[in-house]
């Protein structure tokens, strides 16, 4: 069977799947999880038994130790899977739930209803634990799903797609609900992108060539975010001690996260004051700076910023900094060059905080509080396939309620229209 054939195959079982996952009921479904979790830890040595595979292959391949490190599969990452799964069973279920109902002119009863959004692909790199964090809240959701893990980790994923189709037909659930490509032929990235009759939603996550060619090729609907570019603005009514630990959080946390800030805005009333004292925390975290003119007056031992700078997602220890006017600026320079992810206000002037959250059109926007928050566990979804920064039914992290749609629904009794 070619690669077109096999994608045709699963497209169509995952079809099938979807219908029969669209009726399940909630405690079907949290059981399914539960048996999944179970599956995971009772194979935990046979899970890594198959991530060594991975690993020997990874470090043959010179793949450097950061990969190695998201790759490797321990007793506690499994662990911590299956408490995930969990997790996930004791959210509500979405779906059938029916809100806004309300009695018309004419008597109808007009609603919306919570539905699933059928099959869900998903393209995704080197994190083994990503196969069953996406299995779980597609289960969740009333949807069936295609899996596709990057190939440095196929032995792995593969081991996990075993537990998730034990768990599913424990409860008399398809096993086709959730397939994980077996295959790492490329060409099966390309067919998953282009079968509008089988899938209704693609989710990338991985970097962002990835993300790049799924948006490019993808002939289906795509939730997505291609960057973080992620700024907090510092306004002149801040309070010194929350800006310097939030600046200071946004960035340090951790370097390599989407939400992780790369442009500190401050404004220019404050900036002589709080700029050295960040700058030296920063400094001696070592993470590079570099300023605009006014910044590196303040801080000389920052290099120039170049317009690139101002464009780039680092995920790195590497920090822009710009001094702005006032917040108008500050929102100017983040409607130029944010990638519409998540940007942060730090002041006590609460006219100003509002007027940010109105106008500054970004997936996640807060007010006193590091964007390292911008995340779907933090926001209480329980976990999150990913980040939308699209203006369609899903923006900012992306859990159950994402992964489904609504239908109007009309309650009559044999109301006729005049």
């Amino acid at each position: 069977m070619n690669v077109q054939e096999l994608m045709h195959s699963i497209g169509i079982q995952a079809r099938d799947a979807a219908v029969v996952m669209a009726r399940a009921s909630t405690a079907q479904k949290n059981q399914a999880l539960e048996a999944i979790a179970e599956q995971l830890l009772a194979d935990t040595a046979t899970l890594q038994a198959a991530n060594e595979k991975d690993l020997s292959a990874g470090k043959s391949r010179g793949l450097d130790a950061a990969l190695l490190d998201r790759l490797a599969l321990t007793p506690t990452r499994i662990a911590a899977m299956a408490e995930g799964l969990r997790q996930i069973a004791s959210l509500p279920d979405p779906v059938g739930e029916i809100t806004d109902l309300c009695t018309r002119p004419s008597g109808i009863q007009v609603g919306k209803m919570r539905v699933p959004l059928g099959v869900i692909g998903i393209i995704y790199e080197s994190r083994p634990n990503v196969t069953a964090d996406a299995a779980a809240l597609c289960l969740k959701s009333g949807n069936a799903a295609i899996l596709r893990g990057g190939s440095e980790a196929i032995h792995s994923n593969q081991a996990i797609a075993q537990c998730v189709r034990v768990g599913l037909e424990s409860q008399g659930l398809p096993a086709t609900a959730v397939q994980v490509l077996e295959t790492t032929d490329r060409a099966a990235v390309g067919e998953l992108l282009k079968m509008k009759a089988f899938v209704d939603v693609i989710v990338p996550r991985g970097g962002k060539g990835l993300i790049e060619r799924v948006s490019n090729e993808a002939r289906v609907p795509v939730i997505k975010h291609l960057d973080g570019i992620c700024h907090v603005y510092i306004d002149d009514q801040a309070d010194m001690d929350k800006a310097v630990a939030v600046a200071y959080n946004a960035k340090t946390q951790r370097y390599g996260t989407c939400n992780t800030m790369e442009t500190l805005l401050v404004a220019e009333g404050i900036a002589a004051q709080i700029l050295p004292m960040l700058a030296e925390r920063y400094l001696q975290a070592e993470v590079e700076l570099r300023g605009c003119d006014k910044a590196r007056t303040i801080v000389p031992a920052m290099t120039t910023a170049t317009e690139e700078d101002w464009a780039t997602e680092y995920l790195a220890p590497i920090l822009s900094i710009k001094v702005v006017s006032d917040m108008d600026a500050a929102m100017s320079h983040i409607r130029h060059y944010s990638s519409q992810h998540t940007e942060a206000i730090i002041t006590e002037n609460w006219t100003r905080a509002r007027r940010f959250l109105n106008e500054v059109d970004s997936s996640s926007v807060m007010i006193n509080a590091s964007t390292r928050f911008a995340d779907g566990f933090e926001y209480g979804l329980g976990a999150e396939i990913g980040i939308s920064t699209d203006k369609i039914h899903a923006r900012g992290p992306v859990g159950l309620e994402g992964l489904t749609s609504q239908k109007f629904i009309v309650l009559g009794d044999g109301h006729i229209r005049l």
